[in-house]
């Protein structure tokens, strides 16, 4: 069962970043949580590397936001290496919360409480339509990926972890 009430299903920061943006996109709120890459690919019915984790990491001790496609990690030294930066390592909840305004699990691309430096990993671009949390964990929405990195005001990048 989907709902897909425009606007209202999102988070009311995000709904906000939406508008300003001049953004009319399709939230789709769905009754079980779709936290994870694979619970939103399910509820979709889409390829896992169509969902966008939007990820915080902490570089340095600044937060940055890092987009991966779903099916993929995140290799944190290829992360450190874009950035120059000395160490990074994943937030934790309180980071996430206080950078984004949202909790993990429904952090969407943009409309974040503060302006964070965003790295998109390039194979987002793979796909058409790539879909991503709208502010909480039982709301996604699609949009094409160039549009979503680029109001995510991201650098795109190459920072998935490699099969060995």
């Amino acid at each position: 069962m989907v709902d897909s009430t425009p606007d209202t299903a999102a988070h009311p920061r995000f709904a906000d970043a939406l508008r300003e943006l001049g953004l009319d996109v399709e939230v789709r709120r769905f009754p079980d949580a779709t936290r994870t890459a694979a619970e939103a690919a399910a509820a979709i019915g889409c390829e896992l590397s169509q969902i966008v984790k939007s990820l915080v990491f902490a570089a340095d001790g600044q937060p940055v936001v890092v987009l991966m496609d779903g099916a993929s990690r995140v290799d944190v030294e290829l992360v450190r290496q874009e950035l120059g930066a000395g160490s990074v390592r994943r937030a934790d909840a309180a980071l996430v919360r206080e950078t984004t305004g949202y909790a993990i699990g429904g952090v969407p691309p943009f409309g974040h409480r503060t302006r964070t430096r965003v790295l998109a990993d390039r194979r987002l671009l793979d796909h058409e339509t790539v879909w991503a949390a709208a502010g909480n964990p039982h709301t996604v929405f699609p949009l094409a990926p160039k549009a979503l990195i680029t109001h995510a005001e991201g650098t795109l990048v190459d920072v998935r972890e490699r099969s060995a």
